[in-house]
């Protein structure tokens, strides 16, 4: 008969998962320094942990859990790289474990935050496709399963595991650094991160499409990417970015009702918004814009926090989010940034001349497959009871909206313009 776990067993058992969740990705990206190998290293991870599992109980919990597990998944893959020969000779593997640095060094307890930043850096290579810089983000720095990122995405888990798959031989074939660029190249590759970064919140946020309208564990995700890359590299950006999604994660409570659809901002309930979220992405955002060298997520992060800034959506400064679109538009001009720069028009000079400048947009092909524009005029010609106009534009965004619960939030306003 196997003996029943003490309370103790179950105390530490739930320690060392606690570690997993919080630290294994830092174990991970340090032994993709030490071993060059993405596969490799998610092996020793796995070995690692075994490891744990089977000592601590008898040693204990060492001092620095992240750095043994760093030293233990090393040597356990150099082991098993001896018995499949994958090193050239002897002597290489003996550099590679006479390399393994002092776990209680405070130099080494910095170089493992830094194999987190060099992580980001290598999945975000501009020579990778923008899909699979997140598809690899998610997996490899993140820690998401192909699965989860598979459902995330509505695409066939084997398609995804075959992008991350080619990627990874990309990396290695190509001998794509690990490391984070020169500060001569900063800018461009730290741009291709953020974007990154930005498009996993946007899924886990405002999903593309499926039956939720956000998926929560991956704007966790892109919120605590940020603010590792904020704590390692604090550019005006990076606290821009950071800021825009903390300012709003802080309505993520109030977006939806009990049975998932969707509650448009001016209804919200500001009392149940994340008032230390706010709190912290207006002052990275007021940091960002003092530093200057900022760029459009410090403006859309600014944009935010006027809105947060609101007790009430009546009270909203429309005349500084207009301005603040203005200068958007003279950074980042896009069909997009016009589409909302009109909203602001239209809540601050009067619905029709929002209307007016939405008809002008329409006239883009960027737009004209784009919901959220019809949407938009629907909801203007509504306010001005154009019923006709409204409904064919709320018919037209119906068409081509993929999300479920901006679907029904669209059928609900067709049936209040019928009942009329």
């Amino acid at each position: 008969m196997a003996d029943t776990p003490t309370t103790a067993d179950i105390v530490l058992h739930g320690e060392i998962t606690a570690i997993y969740r919080k630290d294994s990705r830092k174990v991970f990206a340090t032994l993709i320094r030490f071993l060059g190998d993405f596969d490799v290293a998610e092996e020793a991870l796995h070995e690692a942990f075994r490891a744990a599992i089977e000592q601590w109980p008898k040693a204990g919990i060492p001092n620095n859990p992240v750095a043994w597990l760093v030293s233990a998944g090393r040597f356990k893959a150099i082991d098993t790289l001896r018995r499949q020969q994958r090193f050239t000779s002897t002597e290489e593997i003996t550099e590679q474990v006479h390399a393994v640095e002092d776990e209680s060094s405070r130099d080494d307890e910095q170089l493992l935050e830094d194999d987190q930043l060099r992580l980001i850096f290598t999945c975000c290579h501009p020579s990778l496709a923008e899909d699979t810089q997140v598809a690899l983000t998610l997996r490899e720095v993140c820690g998401l399963t192909t699965e989860e990122i598979a459902h995330a995405y509505l695409i066939p888990a084997p398609t995804l595991a075959q992008r991350i798959v080619r990627a990874k031989s990309k990396i290695h074939d190509a001998r794509i650094p690990y490391e984070v660029p020169e500060r001569d190249h900063l800018h461009e590759r730290l741009s291709s991160v953020l974007r990154v970064i930005y498009l996993v919140f946007n899924e886990g946020y405002s999903a593309s499409s499926g039956a939720s309208l956000t998926k929560h564990h991956l704007s966790e995700e892109a919120i605590r990417l940020a603010r590792l890359l904020h704590e390692l590299l604090p550019e005006p950006e990076v606290k821009g970015l950071l800021a825009l999604m903390l300012l709003h994660e802080s309505r993520r409570a109030s977006r939806t009702n009990l049975r998932g659809d969707l509650i448009p901002l001016e209804d919200q309930d500001r009392r149940v918004w994340n008032r230390e979220f706010i709190e912290e992405g207006s002052s990275l955002v007021e940091q960002s814009l003092k530093a200057g060298h900022f760029g459009s997520y410090s403006i859309q992060a600014a944009i935010s926090a006027v809105h947060a800034q609101a007790t009430q959506s009546t009270d909203t400064d429309w005349a500084q989010i207009v301005g603040l679109y203005e200068v958007l538009m003279q950074m980042e001009p896009s069909a997009i940034v016009a589409l909302n720069h009109a909203v602001a028009i239209a809540m601050r000079d009067g619905y029709q001349r929002g209307l007016d400048l939405i008809n002008e947009l329409l006239k883009d092909k960027t737009l004209q497959d784009y919901h959220l524009a019809h949407a938009a005029r629907a909801d203007l010609c509504r306010r001005l009871h154009f019923r006709d106009e409204a409904r064919l534009s709320y018919e037209r965004a119906l068409q081509l909206v993929r999300q479920e619960p901006e679907r029904r939030f669209i059928e609900w306003r067709l049936s209040q313009l019928a009942s009329k």
